[in-house]
């Protein structure tokens, strides 16, 4: 369209600008500026001496992601200097130009010979310019305009972090926020609502919401219980065009599981056990296990167990196993088969982290009757004493009786017992056994002054199983009799000094006694009346309470007489 002016004005290039947009609509529009006129609302015009350019124009748009068999009009570039006789050529520079864009540059009009994507490039640089095509001189300045590509709805809206996996914990209230999920649209946010993007839940209800606008996740239902369902797979739609039919929509997959809370008590699956457990048990040995079921997991699943009441509740202890947490019953007391047959025990299982907010659903604990039944074993033989001491005299004849050794057996068939020493050692050969009546007899004459103390092991068997063997250990001790006579501690030879006072005391003598104190000491020392008297020396016993050891005392008789020397004394002088 040509537009004049009664004004003095110099060429101006016009632009008509072809805009499509995506509802499929296309406008013409011709746009005439002068270098000194500025349109008023009333379509007067006010004239300015100030000189602008000759060509102005808007924005040109072409519509992204074209498919068309022809190029796309993007609008018209022309000069006033034109008067339709071919001599303006109009040329077309900057981005694209050429190769995207093109201008015949005759007429004027521009095209895109390529289908552009906005999400790539938005908007394209160009310069035009009229020149005369005789002359090749500028009608125009060059100037810069914009080519805008027009958006559509040509991208889905993403979740860029999917798919998800968080938790929540069970028994939450309504409404607690999970999750807060985003998608992005890559359409351009600021034309219609090609990227405006309304979440809605397409799997998950009624458990799971999702806000429309934040894309917030929250639970729909109140004490939603792990223990009754833990995992949820929960698909969340972003919807671009506002949610509108017609609108592209992306969906991720959010994976939710619920964490445990401890909402529930430990439970004994029977309210009586029975437990069978053989006296031969060793105390502290571990006898039997017991456990209570929690449904919760981890450290909510935690327990100890007690026992409370019974009346084994002396003879057996019970420890928590915090791996299996089972409850381990251990003996403290030995059994006995023959004196208590069964046992009665109350026990209970406890949590040991309570979270008080599920109190009401208490107590979180539970107890049961163990009944313990005492097993009867076959046992070997008891002795009577778990050592015996025995004594006999020395030079006791063969066969003489030392004691006896009484084993029975503990059980209730009362089976015979029979006595046997193995004879594996030295000592265990001077004597024999009964293997009825178990009575230790000697089997050699034995010396109290050669062994006096002999250490011997009987051993018991059953009749009825002799694999089950009892020992005992037996000590002997050998009573002394006088069966040694005294003797002279060593032999003697006396000095006699020849100054030597009568009654005075030239030697002691002392003797020795192998027997027993009581068969020993004291003694009679005197001259052997056999052999002739020596009138110069007497020989006296030595009656002192504080002597040493028995001795007698040799005393000269005569001053002056010297017996036999073996050596030449040193003889104090006399005073």
């Amino acid at each position: 369209m040509r537009i004049t002016s009664t004004s003095c004005i110099c060429p101006v290039l016009v632009c008509l600008c072809f805009v499509q947009r995506c509802y499929g609509t296309a406008h013409h529009s011709s746009i005439k500026v002068t270098r000194n006129q500025t349109k008023h609302t009333e379509g007067e015009t006010e004239v300015h001496h100030r000189p602008k350019r000759g060509w102005v124009w808007n924005q040109f748009f072409v519509l992204e992601e074209h498919m068309g068999p022809d190029p796309q009009y993007v609008g018209k570039l022309h000069s006033n200097s034109d008067k339709g006789d071919g001599s303006v050529k109009y040329i077309l520079t900057g981005e694209g130009a050429g190769t995207i864009f093109i201008i015949d540059d005759t007429t004027g009009d521009i095209h895109s010979t390529k289908s552009l994507d906005r999400e790539q490039k938005t908007h394209y640089v160009l310069h035009a310019q009229a020149i005369d095509r005789r002359t090749n001189k500028p009608l125009e300045p060059e100037s810069e305009f914009i080519i805008k590509v027009q958006d559509i709805n040509d991208n889905a809206p993403k979740f860029t972090d999917g798919p998800y996996i968080v938790t929540v914990p069970e028994m939450s209230d309504m409404g607690t926020s999970v999750l807060q999920v985003t998608a992005t649209d890559a359409d351009d946010p600021t034309y219609g609502n090609s990227a405006r993007v309304v979440y809605s839940i397409l799997q998950g209800q009624p458990y799971f919401s999702v806000d429309p606008k934040t894309g917030v996740i929250r639970t729909a239902l109140h004490n939603m219980d792990r223990e009754a369902r833990e995992h949820y797979s929960v698909v969340i739609q972003a919807k671009d065009m506002a949610g509108q039919v017609g609108g592209l929509s992306g969906s991720t997959t959010v994976n939710i599981t619920l964490t445990d809370v401890n909402d529930n008590p430990p439970r004994f699956p029977q309210k009586h056990y029975q437990l069978y457990v053989p006296e031969s048990a060793q105390v502290g040995s571990a006898v039997g296990k017991i456990k209570a079921n929690d449904a919760d997991t981890g450290s909510n699943a935690d327990m100890t167990y007690s026992i409370t009441n019974g009346d084994g509740i002396g003879v057996f202890s019970i420890s928590t196993d915090k791996d299996t947490r089972e409850g381990i019953l251990s003996l403290k007391k030995p059994l006995n088969y023959e004196k208590k047959k069964s046992y009665t025990l109350n026990i209970e299982g406890a949590n040991t982290h309570l979270d008080f907010r599920f109190s009401h659903l208490g107590p979180f604990k539970d107890a049961t009757m163990l009944k313990v039944i005492v097993g009867d074993v076959d046992e070997p033989p008891l002795f009577s004493m778990p050592s015996y001491v025995m004594e006999v005299y020395e030079n006791a004849k063969i066969g003489t009786i030392v004691g006896t050794v009484l084993a029975q057996d503990p059980d209730s068939a009362n089976s015979l017992v029979r006595y046997f020493i193995n004879h594996s050692t030295e000592e265990e050969r001077f004597f024999n056994i009964d293997a009825n009546t178990g009575t230790i007899k000697t089997s050699k004459v034995l010396d109290r002054e050669e062994t006096p103390w002999y250490n011997i092991t009987v051993t018991a068997s059953e009749n009825d199983n002799p694999d089950l063997l009892s020992h005992v250990s037996v000590g002997i001790r050998v009573l002394d009799v006088n069966d040694n006579p005294p003797e002279l501690a060593r032999e003697y030879d006396i000095v006699v000094c020849e100054n030597s006072k009568p009654g005075q005391v030239i030697h002691t003598i002392t003797a020795t006694d192998k027997d027993d104190f009581a068969n020993g000491p004291r003694f009679h020392f005197f001259l052997d009346e056999r052999l002739p008297m020596n009138p110069n020396f007497t020989l006296k016993d030595n009656e002192a309470a504080a002597a040493p050891s028995p001795s007698g005392f040799v005393h000269a008789r005569e001053m002056g007489a010297c017996g036999p020397a073996m050596q030449k004394p040193s003889c104090p002088p006399l005073v």
